[in-house]
């Protein structure tokens, strides 16, 4: 064992790794990309992260730099859980600490994931509603910020988040919270890093003005920092939304305060094929204006690979080799809405199916359900690498850009089947690639920028539903105006001024050096 590793086991209760097979186990996450840490810390407590951080930072002090990266589940796919320095994973950090029933509030640690979290509320009739992977971490879904499938009638992970400790690159720790402008006035006064960030980061906030009115307005995306819009409100100041999205740049979160709210048990499916894009589309605005829980559309080609794999789809997919399926979840007032939407079957094409949740149809819908882990998984002649996931789309760009789909398939040889959240105007592109021929990373990265400009082309933004990481920082960096990339360094610097944490991320991604680290064998991680 290395000297550093030595160290901070001496220092921690938890354990510091620097073995071979323990770095190669964290050398991966579910993005396209491999890099190996030097040293992995499986903290146990607060206390130890402190001890670890205050030990990088004053090394980088010295101008001896650690590089840290925070990681929860190993899940984002754009190479944000990945450091060639030292990697703190959170999965020790795993407690709920306490809960108030009556308030509907839970004290838990960053590492607990969604289902765990949800399974505990729910004995109390509880849950946190978030459409996205259950065994992602609070603390992962905080970074991440993602737009899941249940967000545009829940509003994803930042309406639920209260209040978060972090600790700062220094060692010290941050609790958040809405402060008045006294308040503010008095911790800028005090000589800790947490005072210097209340401080400056009040004056960039007044310095900046009209370019944060601007990014409010106009961006789309979670490149960057843009939840900087949203901590200053009046006279106060708030750090939490800084944190959504901010991949570890800024921190590391180890507790996290959350409103839960009541369960809605009484969910009803409904599932629709159409062989013209127009026809569903009317439809999903019909479902839409009729807030569902979740809205999803797919391209019956994704049906289609779950059925040569054995599901027994026909009578969804009723034998089209090409169209579209809507699946939509209902969570309240169902059979009004079940009735209206029976009561449309009558107008729809002949070539529709259409089918509504009941006892006969639930196997049906259940499996139809399973199809697109199926599809994501399907390996033969290749793995399905995420580099295009995540974009926002609005609804009216989406026909268009479907057309935009037909023509870069035919450019790049790609099988370009979309899907996504249409409620939430959050889609994927998961193409099949060989990682381990020559050309990988070349085909890759002319995928990522290809699809980038049609998004845009069309009024959206490839970081509309998940933050940049390194991987879609090749292209993000590249489009993102040197003022707000100004601002965004400047926020930056604040917590962070020797860089430290998560460096090779978001703005300071090195496209060369993620282009060089594309994988090279196919992933073992199953994505569900």
């Amino acid at each position: 064992m290395g000297k550093v590793a030595k160290y901070l086991n001496q220092l921690t209760i938890g354990n510091v790794f620097d073995s071979p097979d323990v770095l190669e186990a964290y050398a991966n996450d579910c993005s396209a990309i491999k890099v190996k840490p030097k040293l992995v810390a499986l903290p146990e407590s607060t206390e130890d992260i402190r001890k670890i951080m205050r030990f990088c930072y004053q090394l980088a002090g010295k101008g001896v730099y650690i590089p840290v990266t925070v990681r929860g589940s190993g899940l984002d796919e754009m190479g944000a859980d990945l450091s060639n320095g030292l990697v703190i994973s959170t999965e020790k950090l795993d407690r709920l600490l306490e809960s108030d029933k009556r308030e509907r509030l839970v004290r838990v640690q960053a590492g607990i994931t969604l289902k765990e979290l949800n399974t505990a509320l729910s004995i109390h009739a509880l849950t946190i509603p978030i459409g996205g992977h259950e065994n992602e971490t609070i603390g992962g879904l905080i970074s991440n910020c993602p737009s899941d499938n249940y967000s545009a009638k829940y509003g994803g992970i930042m309406n639920y988040v209260e209040r978060i400790e972090v600790v700062l690159p220094n060692g010290d720790v941050l609790q958040t919270n809405r402060f008045n402008s006294r308040v503010i006035s008095r911790k800028a006064k005090e000589r800790t890093l947490e005072g210097n960030v209340y401080k400056k980061l009040n004056d960039i906030i007044a310095a900046n003005g009209p370019l944060i009115k601007e990014i409010y307005k106009n961006n789309n995306g979670s490149a960057g920092y843009p939840t900087i819009t949203q901590s200053k409100k009046g006279g106060s100041l708030d750090l939490t939304p800084l944190f959504f999205g901010a991949q570890g740049t800024l921190g590391v979160i180890t507790e996290v305060i959350l409103r839960a709210v009541p369960i809605k048990s009484q969910i009803k499916r409904v599932v629709a094929t159409f062989e013209e894009f127009d026809v569903a589309q009317k439809f999903l605005d019909l479902l839409n204006d009729m807030k569902p829980r979740e809205l999803n559309i797919y391209d019956i080609k994704i049906t289609k690979v779950a059925e040569e794999s054995g599901k027994r789809l026909s009578e969804i997919t009723k034998k089209m080799d090409n169209g579209y399926v809507v699946f939509a979840k209902f969570d309240s007032r169902n059979s009004s809405r079940l009735r209206k939407i029976q009561s449309i079957k009558k107008v729809l094409p002949k070539n529709t199916q259409l089918i509504i949740e009941s006892p006969k149809t639930e196997a049906k819908i259940n499996e139809f359900e399973n199809s697109l882990v199926i599809f994501l998984n399907s390996t033969r002649r290749g793995e399905r690498v995420p580099l295009v996931t995540d974009f926002y789309l609005p609804s009216s760009s989406l026909g268009r850009f479907m057309r935009d789909l037909k023509m870069l398939e035919q450019s790049l040889k790609l099988d370009l089947s979309l899907y996504g959240s249409y409620s939430a105007s959050n889609y994927h592109l998961r193409p099949k690639f060989k990682v381990d021929e020559p050309d990988f990373a070349q085909k890759a990265v002319a995928f990522l920028r290809a699809g980038a400009y049609i998004i845009d082309h069309e009024g959206g933004s490839i970081t509309g539903g998940a933050p940049e990481g390194r991987v879609k920082a090749i292209v993000t960096n590249e489009a993102m105006s040197e003022s707000e990339k100004g601002l965004y360094t400047a926020v930056k610097q604040i917590f962070d001024r020797y860089n430290i944490m998560n460096p090779a991320v978001k703005l300071g991604a090195d496209s060369r050096f993620t282009i060089t680290h594309f994988r090279t064998s196919s992933s073992s991680k199953v994505v569900v």
